[in-house]
């Protein structure tokens, strides 16, 4: 900025040389001069007239002719730049280069196409104006996930996986909290926070997320639908929840800045490590975020924790007394098989709410399964995937005992009606490729006991063991045609009687 005013003091009040004022000002003599000879011209004396500011003396001695561009170039019409930008923005398939061709269509005498773009680029300019956010003390933490990942090596699996890494900022001073999490769902989103909170050692008034499902559950402009469960967080902690706009980064530009930050002084410091646990990883970067936090800041003094412990740290409010119960709410309908979905695995509820509408409240060590508010299942949570988890009272009396024939149990039950019943049971189930493949066959033999009398189905048993017959259609014959009550059957001969025709096995050897 020019310094006429000082200028004009010191020579007319100080009498100071141009020499003087030169060094005195820090410019040039020859710029001294110049600004002198104006004032002359000017009829500009000191001392100044009180309503008269450095803007008016630079207006009177150094006048802007500014012309505009029907001004610069009468002959030529100034194109239409609303109808231009109104034009590239409907349409994304409208470049800059076929509205010049139309407007030179319309004035053959207009500008050319570099001369069209740069006046445009000027008038577009004055449009995308910034507000700048004015951070108070302890007001916002803005929160994110950061685009990059970190991959962790399995030793056990030989696995390798991508951890997120989850970005928080304070507002007034941008002192920062990072830490690579499990995955992105609802626990590892609100545990993030605790952390964040707990290394800020406070709570502040409002948080600023994304709009991710975690935190909201459907984006809108005006009226976002904030998620159940990061709610009751919200609430539980102290804090209001103002999601940024959707497609709006700028509202969030503290920690857009904190995450472009973390990956450049946090995951590109970490490209050459090999990692093989979530812990270890973390430990890495509290190392690292200790650095940035404490890294001077290039445009103004201190450092974000410096400024953390002077203005955030002060204006933040403690930490609630108690844990937040970290729960997850949401509904699933109960499948044919009364299982519910959830988190990859199913967990079974009483089988009368087949095809009811249930509500799920997970937390990480169990899965409670509500119906019109009142609990009616609990399990422990699984943590692989495709696992069934039930419980055996949840289901009808006739699922149990299917699922309580086992071969002993049959051969235990075939007992009672004789000991050939019993070992013609073991035979069929030791036949088969798997026991319960027989199944089927063996209680069929034990209910022909219903029919028939015990000892019929012992002696009919007696005989299929006796002839090889050791199946269920074999003895239903034998009861039927009343062969159980005929003379035994003589057991096939042991061996093949000796004839002159056939040859033995020493004729092989």
């Amino acid at each position: 900025m020019r310094k006429l005013r000082e200028v004009l003091r010191l020579r007319f009040e100080l009498k100071l040389s141009y020499q003087q004022i030169g060094r005195s000002c820090s410019i040039a003599v020859g710029t001294v001069h110049k600004y002198l000879k104006r004032a002359e011209a000017a009829g500009l004396t000191w001392p100044l007239p009180e309503d008269w500011d450095e803007a008016r003396v630079d207006a009177l001695l150094f006048p802007r002719q500014t012309p505009s561009i029907a001004e610069q170039n009468p002959a030529r019409t100034a194109p239409d730049f609303a109808a231009v930008h109104e034009q590239l923005r409907s349409n994304k398939y409208v470049t800059l280069q076929l509205l010049w061709e139309d407007y030179r269509q319309a004035q053959p005498d207009g500008y050319r196409y570099s001369r069209f773009c740069e006046l445009y680029q000027r008038w577009r300019s004055k449009l995308d104006v910034v507000l700048r956010q004015d951070h108070k003390a302890g007001e916002k933490m803005f929160v994110d996930w950061a685009g990059a990942t970190i991959p962790i090596h399995d030793s056990r699996t030989s696995e390798v996986w991508k951890a997120p890494l989850f970005v928080a900022a304070l507002g007034a001073s941008s002192y920062t909290w990072a830490e690579a999490t499990r995955d992105q769902q609802m626990e590892a989103w609100l545990r993030a926070h605790v952390h964040a909170f707990e290394h800020f050692h406070g709570i502040p008034a409002l948080v600023v997320p994304d709009n991710t499902k975690t935190g909201v559950t459907k984006a809108h402009r005006y009226d976002p639908d904030l998620n159940p469960t990061y709610y009751n967080f919200a609430q539980h902690c102290g804090f209001g929840i103002v999601p940024a706009r959707p497609y709006k980064p700028r509202d969030k530009a503290k920690v857009e800045n904190a995450v472009q930050v973390a990956q450049r002084w946090i995951v590109a410091a970490l490209r050459h490590r090999k990692f093989f646990s979530l812990p270890e990883l973390n430990e890495a970067i509290r190392e690292l975020l200790t650095k940035l936090n404490h890294r001077p800041f290039r445009k103004k003094e201190g450092t974000r924790a410096s400024v953390w412990e002077t203005i955030d740290g002060p204006a933040l409010k403690p930490l609630p007394v108690e844990p937040f119960d970290l729960s997850e709410w949401s509904r699933a309908r109960v499948n044919i098989d009364y299982h519910v979905s959830f988190d990859s695995n199913l967990y079974s509820v009483p089988y009368n709410l087949v095809h009811e509408l249930v509500e799920i409240r997970s937390t990480p060590t169990t899965v409670e399964i509500l119906h019109k508010g009142a609990r009616v299942a609990s399990h422990l949570r699984s943590r692989g995937r495709g696992l069934a988890v039930t419980n055996e009272e949840h289901r009808p009396k006739s699922h149990r005992a299917h699922l309580e024939w086992t071969p002993s149990r049959m051969v235990h039950w075939a007992q009672t009606i004789g000991p050939n019943t019993a070992r013609l049971l073991e035979r069929i189930m030791d036949d088969k490729p798997h026991p319960e493949m027989g199944y089927r066959g063996c209680l069929g033999i034990i209910r022909l006991s219903e029919q028939y009398s015990a000892q019929r189905v012992e002696a009919a048993s007696e005989r299929a063991l006796l002839t090889g017959a050791c199946r269920y259609k074999s003895v239903e014959s034998i009861l039927k045609n009343s062969l159980d009550q005929a003379p035994p059957a003589s057991p096939p001969p042991a061996s093949t009687p000796p004839h002159d025709n056939i040859r033995g096995a020493e004729y092989f050897e």
